[in-house]
């Protein structure tokens, strides 16, 4: 990752904004302007960027951690166990000594979206101005480097081996998390095997039957699959941070004419928005032109959601492609095309591929088949 690059382009906004020290608290955000990621942040980590350097400060069990992988100019550690309650106990401890070095009326850059309202006021009571630098973190990591586009093709290689191992275990009688399993086993075998000594992760849920399938989001249960179901999976794979999606729907058994309507109207309305999106045009247009397609075939009541979000070190990331969204699309942004339809009785239909945007257009780095001969089993 080009830590450097990113935060010369920041120290730059920074300066253009009078801005003398920015408190980053979203971990994502971290991870991309520091190269530090933690499990969990229950316990508090900040990261400090001032024009200076960079401090990040952390608690005592991601002290190793932080030293190894954190880009960082100084490291500064709270404790939490006893023998160590004559040091700093507390991550207020190293802030507020840090901030102290800031006179009252200094502009602070903070993510307002973000930072918990407890943090807010902690930091207006140093008489800081906050300045919001959130939307340019997101303008930031919305274009992706060479590095980033790397990644996200391996996520979206091994996405397509986990789906269709999957898919070749589909039955009556299976559960959705039997089905899940099948392709996490043989993801976690090929990223060992092919990507010794990478950080590899997954996420995925399936929603099976009529009813289900109508919920866009829910996590897999133990229901099993039955004959004449309409079938969501969903797959997340991360490749050292970064993120490919990759769903498809599928069929138990032969479907009625309705629902292979209904499964080639989302299958046509996908098509058209992935080959339209591309540098040059506005973020509404695609969702505009893939709703339309819904609409005309009457169905545009039974759509919930927009047709894509961008995708990167987040699972949902800024910006998105909503009807709303005046913005312009840039080459290097990465999305997920995943128009739906949901229809009560008869279930709901959605593919989702995750694009890359090219000089001239786009292409997908999820491939697995989406026609319906490929989906019914």
């Amino acid at each position: 990752m080009n830590i450097k690059k990113r935060l010369e382009t920041f120290r730059g906004f920074m300066s253009e904004k009078q801005i003398e020290l920015s408190v980053i608290w979203e971990p994502d955000n971290q991870y991309y302007l520091s190269g530090f990621r933690a499990i969990t942040y229950s316990r508090p980590i900040v990261t400090l960027i001032s024009h200076e350097g960079t401090e990040l400060i952390v608690p005592g069990l991601e002290e190793v951690h932080a030293a190894e992988k954190a880009r960082v100019d100084k490291l500064y550690v709270y404790y939490e166990q006893i023998d160590m309650r004559h040091r700093e106990v507390s991550y207020l401890d190293h802030l507020s000594r840090l901030l102290k070095k800031y006179p009252s009326g200094t502009k602070l850059g903070v993510e307002m979206e973000i930072l918990p309202s407890s943090v807010s006021l902690y930091l207006e009571q140093f008489g800081f101005r906050l300045v919001d630098i959130g939307q340019k973190v997101v303008n930031m990591r919305a274009i992706k480097d060479e590095d980033e586009i790397e990644r996200l093709k391996v996520a979206g290689k091994l996405s397509d081996y986990a789906i269709e191992e999957s898919l070749k275990h589909v039955r009556a009688g299976i559960s959705e998390l039997e089905f899940d399993s099948y392709g996490d086993r043989l993801l976690l075998e090929i990223a060992s095997a092919k990507y010794p000594e990478e950080i590899i992760g997954y996420e995925n849920w399936t929603c099976s039957g009529i009813k289900r399938s109508e919920m866009p989001h829910l996590y897999s249960s133990t229901r099993k699959f039955q004959e004449g179901d309409v079938v969501i999976h969903s797959r997340q794979v991360w490749f050292n941070g970064y993120r490919a999606e990759n769903e498809r729907t599928f069929f138990v058994g032969q479907p009625s004419e309705k629902q292979k309507d209904l499964l080639k109207l989302a299958i046509e309305a996908q098509r058209v928005a992935m080959e339209l999106i591309r540098p040059g045009i506005t973020a509404r247009e695609v969702d505009l032109a893939s709703y339309e397609v819904f609409k005309k075939a009457g169905y545009g009541e039974y759509v919930n959601h927009r047709v894509g979000h961008g995708l990167g070190l987040s699972e949902h990331e800024e910006p998105y492609l909503r009807f709303d969204n005046e913005l312009i699309l840039q080459k290097g942004m990465v999305y997920t095309i995943e128009p739906g339809v949901y229809v009560p009785g008869l279930g709901g239909y959605r593919h989702s591929d995750t694009v890359i945007l090219t000089k001239d257009g786009s292409y997908s780095i999820t491939q697995y088949p989406r026609e319906i001969d490929s989906l019914t089993f």
